[in-house]
């Protein structure tokens, strides 16, 4: 019985760590009519972690037929998270497509 209790607060405590020196995300979710293949997850930036900075940055992007990222527009967000944002959607690559379009994608950052 001891060593399940000492086991859960050992777990417990490493859990802690790592949402303490990661714990933050970014979750981006699509808007338009062609899907990502290729995502990359933004770095949320150290100066964000320090004055614990969470939000949503919204970026146009101008999408190539051939799937991949000619252009970014952002069209909200803190400052502090826009560049890692752009620095994300910069690598990301769509479906290919018959002609070039314009999807919005929202990236939800937040501290855990």
């Amino acid at each position: 019985m001891r060593i399940r209790v000492l086991c859960r607060r050992v777990t417990a405590a490493f859990v802690l760590t790592l949402v303490l020196l990661h714990g933050v995300g970014a979750l981006a979710q699509e808007e338009g009519s062609r899907k990502a293949k290729v995502r990359v997850t933004p770095v949320y930036p150290d100066l964000a972690r320090k004055m614990n900075v969470s939000g949503t940055v919204k970026i146009e992007v101008g999408v190539a037929p051939d799937g991949t990222v000619k252009q970014t527009h952002v069209i909200g967000g803190h400052p502090v998270l826009v560049q890692a944002a752009e620095d994300a959607i910069k690598k990301w690559k769509f479906e290919a497509g018959s002609e070039a379009t314009t999807e919005t994608v929202v990236f939800k950052f937040k501290t855990e």
